[in-house]
């Protein structure tokens, strides 16, 4: 495809990723420091605030639910809690979509990040999330979902395992194309050291060595069975996978973000090609580096593998 050609198909579509994940996992920040990596390159980028709980936001937002509406009128008008109202704001997003549509005319040729609140519901069971997407996709913006997710939880095999069930949930109930990001993950250890390398939480390798893990638990060793069904489940889905990131270090960043534009579709215009060259001569290089020195930091500080026999050894490795 030629740059005019790309150019074109460009100005026919708005791309962008609608950002989503439990809460604190790390979404506004990584829509803060990808809106600094894009703008750094050459590229124009909007951010879209979708979360009616975010007082502070890192960033400042181009587009505002708070212009529509507020979570604690929600909350006090229907003596809701905050889940529920919550919800409500998201149904009443839905019931005003001209608004959204309007709000994003501003800045329709932008790259949007789409920052949406953390109920994980809202991406698993609740419909309003998922329509409003589905009808933007249909005026032609190109969008995909980046589930971002704490890497702490990896160092709990009960845990990990939830959040992939979550993972897989949330992928087949947004009908987005997909990525999912394992944030913070230099603080993977933070809450207790990981039985396995960090390449088994990413690739999501045989999950029966984590329902060996829970068995060694005298608690939960009467669940060994539904465990390994839970576990069963993912694997033959066989969908779930993730990136790693850490958004203090800019190569791994770009990972992220070229894997996301690859999901979306989005295509390189000339000048953010220089951009990108002057700024990250040699980045899948510098990526691949700096995702190697963190493994080695993790597995060099203690992490151990509890799986003893060398042939399974070779399977995680």
């Amino acid at each position: 495809m030629n740059a005019q050609t790309s150019s074109s198909a460009r100005s026919e579509r708005t791309f962008g990723q609608v950002v989503i994940g439990p809460p604190g996992s790390g979404k506004s920040t990584y829509c803060k420091a990808m809106r600094e990596l894009c703008t750094a390159i050459g590229r124009s980028v909007a951010v879209v605030n979708l979360d009616p709980a975010n007082d502070v936001l890192p960033y400042e937002a181009d587009v505002d639910i708070k212009g529509l509406v507020e979570l604690s009128d929600a909350m006090d008008v229907y003596a809701l809690g905050p889940n529920g109202a919550l919800v409500y704001c998201m149904e009443y997003l839905e019931k005003n979509f001209d608004w959204l549509c309007q709000q994003l005319e501003k800045v329709r040729g932008c790259y949007l990040f789409i920052d949406c609140p953390g109920q994980v519901e809202l991406y698993t069971h609740h419909a309003s999330v998922r329509n409003v997407v589905s009808r933007l996709q249909k005026l032609g913006y190109r969008l995909s979902a980046t589930h971002l997710v704490d890497s702490h939880y990896c160092s709990d095999p009960g845990k990990f395992i939830s959040v992939l069930l979550t993972s897989l949930a949330t992928m087949m109930h947004m009908e987005l194309p997909h990525i999912n990001v394992l944030s913070k993950v230099d603080l993977a250890e933070q809450y207790g050291k990981l039985h396995f390398g960090l390449d088994y939480y990413t690739d999501v390798m045989d999950l029966s060595f984590l329902a060996d893990v829970l068995s060694e638990d005298p608690i939960l060793k009467k669940y060994k069975k539904m465990n390994e069904a839970l576990a069963g489940i993912i694997e033959d889905y066989s969908l779930v996978s993730f990136l790693p990131l850490n958004v203090q270090e800019k190569e791994s960043m770009w990972s992220v973000l070229k894997a996301c534009d690859k999901c979306n579709g989005y295509i390189f215009s000339q000048s953010e090609e220089q951009h990108m060259m002057n700024l990250a001569m040699g980045s899948d290089t510098q990526s691949q580096d700096a995702i190697a020195r963190l493994r080695e930091r993790l597995e060099t500080s203690g992490t151990t593998c509890i799986v003893e026999d060398e042939e399974a050894m070779d399977d995680i490795d």
